[in-house]
């Protein structure tokens, strides 16, 4: 970290994942009120802010000194994003959302890991990608393939290609699910941030969507809900990788032994979400928050750590899309792409049906 302190070409990928962000705002707005005639742009910036990102990636061949910055803020910044996110539920909120949303996850997760590894025997691909698609589509998208790839000896190429799948298809997610979970569940926000935790791959493809359902259909609880589901799904990735080890893993040879590091598996993100979580409880608690602040100064703290939060957020959706290349496409390969769409529409199809049948009544029941 401190080397890329000292390198011209971080702190400019860094700057311009910033520029995108604040460019995306204001095309948001000039598209929405001036082109639109609305008062107030429905367009989101986060929406804006992949797409300009994209564009500028595909049509203009950046510098590969720029990835070091740009990387930074699509995993650092972002995840700094999502912990100070924490701050908009107290813990029983947080709490509550979480026994929502582990039955589904679960549900998910388990479905998603045993199918889509039968659909790639049926297509013939290794069961190590197969193993890497599913458990990417099914947990945390690229930290999860990252994880598991020593577990399953998996090669260069395969994570190379699985990683494609996730990136390509979460990215469509994120695109298509918001206005999707608007068109199914549009009087129950809740409902369509659980779907968006749910179905959608990557930590930041998650919350991308659930800031574009916030901003699109003004619903704050659709990212809350979404967020606190996606970090449990990630949680679950300490139980699932030693399953995804039997299910896919191939033979060893005596001797090999992998050590699973269980403890770098709990992002400190997450345990950042629920430190902002426990300020907001402590400081919502009689009448002067923590015993010494004014009620209408921690209200104002609040405020500004929320749209710090937003901030980051933004610029690490830029980041997003300056490091898509549609080149990916066509990297995959079309087994792989099939394997990867399957698992895609698999979890997001399991996703839908089991939140129509079942989360009102557990909502009704637990929040």
């Amino acid at each position: 970290m401190t080397e890329n302190l000292k390198m011209p070409g971080w702190w400019a990928g860094i700057g311009l994942a910033v520029f995108v962000s604040a460019a995306a705002g204001l095309v948001a707005e000039w598209i929405g009120v001036a082109v639109l005639g609305f008062a107030k742009s429905p367009v989101s910036a986060i929406m804006m802010a992949i797409v300009l990102g994209m564009i500028i990636a595909n049509a203009i061949r950046l510098p590969e000194s720029l990835q070091p910055g740009l990387r930074f803020c699509a995993s650092a910044v972002l995840r700094l994003g999502i912990m100070l996110l924490g701050i908009r539920l107290s813990l029983t909120g947080a709490g509550q959302f979480t026994l929502v949303a582990l039955p589904f996850v679960i549900a998910a997760i388990t479905i998603g890991l045993f199918t889509v590894g039968l659909l790639g025997r049926y297509l013939g691909l290794s069961k190590q990608l197969s193993g890497l698609i599913a458990v990417g589509t099914s947990i945390c998208g690229c930290t999860a393939i990252v994880a598991t790839a020593p577990l399953l000896k998996a090669n260069e190429s395969e994570v190379s290609y699985a990683v494609a799948c996730i990136t390509v298809f979460g990215l469509a997610a994120m695109f298509i699910y918001p206005v999707l979970a608007h068109q199914v569940f549009a009087s129950q926000p809740e409902l369509a941030g659980l779907f968006l935790g749910t179905s959608i791959h990557e930590t930041a493809q998650v919350a991308g969507a659930g800031m574009m359902y916030e901003a699109h259909f003004n619903a704050p609880v659709a990212l809350d809900i979404a967020t606190v589901t996606k970090l449990v799904r990630n949680l679950c990735m300490i139980a699932v990788i030693p399953l995804i080890g039997f299910l896919y893993g191939v033979e060893r040879n005596r001797g090999d032994s992998i050590r699973i590091d269980y403890l770098s598996m709990i992002p400190w993100f997450i345990v950042g979400f629920a430190l902002m979580s426990a300020i907001r409880t402590v400081g919502d608690m009689g009448d002067k928050p923590f015993g010494v602040l004014d009620p209408t100064l921690w209200k104002e703290i609040v405020l500004y750590v929320r749209d710090a939060a937003e901030r980051c957020l933004l610029v690490a959706m830029a980041a997003v899309g300056l490091t898509s290349m549609f080149a990916g496409i066509v990297k995959i390969g079309m087994r792989p792409f099939v394997l990867g769409l399957f698992a895609a529409a698999l979890i997001g199809g399991v996703s839908f049906a089991l939140i129509s049948l079942f989360a009102t009544d557990l909502i009704a029941l637990l929040v």
